[in-house]
């Protein structure tokens, strides 16, 4: 299959080897994966905080970017673009965009995944040859929960590492505090949900809290390495990506 890779702004700024583990591991599947070039912001956080007709050059982009009928799927390593293109895009197609956007934006959405869901409702699998002997405890992100909807494909992925040691996440449901400009706009009402977050993560005793969203990673992560409290965050490709011939290793600093 010949899958587009959209990295989203957080994964090419801060988090790009979560986007390069999205692609060895389709790659190390068989799929062919290309990454269009021109490819910008999905548009999310515009729209989130109220400005719905400035992104519509951005949602106009990804769909010229993605379109091409030889894309047969657009795979996300985040849930909350990943719902921008699949919620937003058309909203705002049908709003501020004309006839051909609109039929452009509906190709697009009927063939862009979250990358959990790909791996278990497209290509059907659950084991992808991952190894990553961690103690591992798995954050699912308000978007993959409540926009798209993945359920448990994260954690079916992750039972399935060999030699992981996956510990459940206490009231694992309950928001980071992240929220895109919630954070800045509430921060004392974000630090106290991030408190509650990490205070859960480190009950586990994880070595690893895993999460399918560069947002999350980011804000969890931050929260963790400021208080030292031993856990780091990862993305969920960057373990399923990991195998025993190049497995990806902690370092003590990070442990």
């Amino acid at each position: 299959m010949r899958i587009g890779l959209f990295a989203t702004c957080l994964g090419d700024t801060l988090f790009p080897d979560a986007v390069k583990s999205t692609a060895v591991l389709l790659a190390r599947l068989g799929h062919d994966v290309v990454f269009p070039p021109e490819q910008t912001c999905c548009g999310q956080m515009h729209v989130n905080t109220g400005y719905q007709r400035e992104p519509v050059p951005l949602v106009r982009n990804f769909a010229d970017q993605f379109g091409d009928s030889a894309i047969e799927a657009v795979v996300i390593p985040s849930a909350s673009c990943a719902g921008s293109v699949r919620h937003q895009h058309e909203i705002i197609a049908e709003r501020y965009g004309d006839a051909p956007l609109r039929a452009r934006v509906a190709t697009v959405k009927a063939k862009t995944y979250e990358l959990s869901e790909f791996l278990v409702d497209v290509l059907d699998v659950t084991s992808v040859g991952a190894h990553f002997p961690y103690r591992v405890t798995y954050h699912p992100t308000c978007h993959s929960l409540r926009m798209l909807r993945v359920g448990d494909k994260p954690l079916r992925l992750l039972r399935a590492v060999d030699s992981i040691e996956l510990v459940e996440l206490p009231e694992a449901d309950s928001c980071c505090g992240f929220g895109g400009t919630f954070a800045v706009k509430n921060a004392d009402t974000s630090t106290a949900m991030l408190q509650d977050k990490m205070r859960d993560i480190t009950a586990t005793g994880a070595d690893v809290c895993t999460v399918g969203d560069s947002s999350c990673l980011m804000h969890i992560g931050g929260g963790l390495s400021r208080i030292k409290a031993g856990a780091r965050t990862l993305h969920l490709a960057q373990i399923l990506a990991s195998t025993r011939p190049s497995p990806y290793v902690l370092t003590e600093a990070a442990v």
